[in-house]
This record gives structure tokens, sequence and C-alpha cells, in this order.
């Protein structure tokens, strides 16, 4: 906990999210045919969304601690 992340790719919780949407993407592959296409899809959008909302919100946040650290 002494340590500041660099990037949103030194984040716990973006390597775990990206790990778990590669397991995510070999799961849907198991799905029977019929859900292969409708279900098989939806959970692979939702996985995919969880790292990019994370690399997305690591700007703003980032640039708020500069301005604030300059300000003040």
């Amino acid at each position: 906990m002494g340590e500041f992340a660099k990037s949103f790719r030194d984040l716990d919780v973006y390597q775990e999210s990206l790990a778990l949407t590669l397991e995510i993407h070999e799961f849907a592959k198991t799905l029977p045919s019929e859900e292969r296409y409708v279900l098989a899809d939806q959970m692979r959008r939702a996985s995919r969304s969880v790292p990019a909302n994370i690399s997305e919100a690591w700007l703003p946040a980032r640039r708020d601690m500069y301005v604030c650290c300059v300000c003040n």
C-alpha cells in the first residue's frame, strides 16, 4: 500500500478484471449453440467494459490529483 500506481495497468483491480475477462471469453465458448450468440455476446461485452471503464476513469483522477496539488 506504500506505492502509487503510475498507470491504470499497475492497478490490481485492472489486472484482475483483465484476467476475469479472459476467463469469461473462454466460458462463453462452452455455452450451448442457442445461447452462444445472444448470451455469450452480452457476457463478452459486459466483461470488456470493466477494464475499459477503469482505464477511462484513470485520466480524470490523475488530472484532478495534479490540479489539487498545484493549487494548494
